[in-house]
């Protein structure tokens, strides 16, 4: 039996689906850049919905068709066959609902976003930023399987190794969407390179990923900013070495400090340091919806609390767990070589569940 309440929603997101394929073509419209790029945003959004509300429609209208047959016809070869219908649809239209239902809450509107990730060396030392740069390796393999694409804005190389810090762009679909479960402390045991004992040291490593600010989502003034340039330190070459091609930007109201230097042309490395000064400025407001998350879900997925100890990878056991959902793997190599898929699908699966019990308990209400 259909849901009436899906239905009567649908029929609501059809008729926006409508109005706003008729806006996108409307000239008013298209001449005001900021509005026509939201509606477009709006109107790719609503597409699967639309898609899965024609299904569940004609799985709604067949399984009707196969009930009235089974009660009306009297040969038994067709009432078999109406049967067998039933027993199909039955359980398919279930799944279609809970689909739907999922689509139906509003998605984190940041999901679609490219994403600023920084990774820093916490605790341990030499050992920390040794893990950082092990953790930049793993996210760089996991990007290059998702097809996306990375750039290092900023680096500050560990003295045995790896990064105290280092903070990268990454672009490409949905990706925000996906990284955002990585923002934490991560924490490493084993026995680190400069250990002469063999004794396990447990070190760390803080993760942050932010959704990108894009041009539209964020007056800047250029007034408020104060430009410094530097010669670039680290790989590059003597011309990067020896120029004021790096940047660092200050934005005055706010205190807020990003640097580049990844480019050899000053302009570039302007450009992507503005970028992210754009990113971290949003940032200051999304925290607030971010914190508001974090008080009704338990499992602290999606938050953006840097403070929270997210996993533990164990190389000893060949263990990873992550904390927030309970989950253990035992093929860390792996892991680390970029196969995170399945991590990120069950934390998915579980801030899903997590609203979805919000939303029944909201319609309950």
């Amino acid at each position: 039996m259909a849901d009436n309440t899906i239905l009567a929603k649908l029929d609501g997101i059809r008729e926006k689906y409508a109005a706003i394929s008729r806006q996108i073509t409307d000239p008013e419209v298209m001449s005001d850049m900021k509005r026509y790029i939201q509606l477009n945003k709006e109107y790719k959004e609503l597409g699967p919905i639309v898609e899965a509300a024609d299904r569940y429609r004609t799985a709604v209208a067949n399984l009707q068709e196969a009930k009235d047959l089974f009660a009306n016809e009297k040969d038994e070869e067709m009432r078999e066959m109406a049967r067998g219908e039933i027993e199909t649809l039955e359980p398919a239209i279930a799944r279609l609902e809970e689909e739907i239902k999922l689509m139906l809450i509003p998605a984190d509107p940041q999901d679609s976003k490219n994403a600023i990730m920084e990774i820093r060396g916490g605790a341990g030392g030499d050992e920390a930023a040794i893990f950082a740069g092990d953790l930049l390796r793993m996210y760089l393999k996991f990007f290059e399987r998702r097809g996306w694409k990375a750039e290092i804005n900023s680096q500050s190389e560990g003295t045995s190794g790896g990064y105290k810090e280092v903070v990268l762009k990454i672009t490409g679909d949905g990706v925000y969407g996906v990284l955002k479960y990585e923002s934490g402390v991560h924490r490493v045991q084993r026995v680190p390179q400069t250990e002469t004992q063999g004794r396990v040291h447990t070190s760390a490593a803080s993760v942050a990923v932010l959704p990108e600010a894009e041009e539209f989502d964020i007056d800047l003034k250029m007034e408020d900013i104060r430009k410094d340039t530097f010669c670039a330190s680290g790989p590059g070459g003597q011309s990067v070495n020896t120029t004021y091609s790096a940047i660092r930007l200050t934005h005055i109201p706010t205190g807020i400090v990003v640097q580049c230097q990844d480019q050899k042309s000053q302009l570039k490395n302007f450009d992507k340091a503005l970028e992210e000064l754009r990113t971290r400025i949003y940032n200051l407001e999304y925290q607030k919806y971010l914190d508001e998350i974090s008080s009704k879900r338990k499992t602290m997925v999606s938050t953006g609390d840097r403070s929270a100890k997210i996993r533990t990878y164990n190389y000893p056991q060949g263990r990873m767990t992550d904390h927030r959902i309970g989950y253990t793997m035992y093929n860390l190599p792996a892991f680390m070589d970029g196969d995170i898929q399945e991590c990120i699908d069950k934390l998915q699966f579980a801030e899903n569940a997590e609203r979805l019990a919000a939303a029944a308990s909201e319609d309950e209400a």
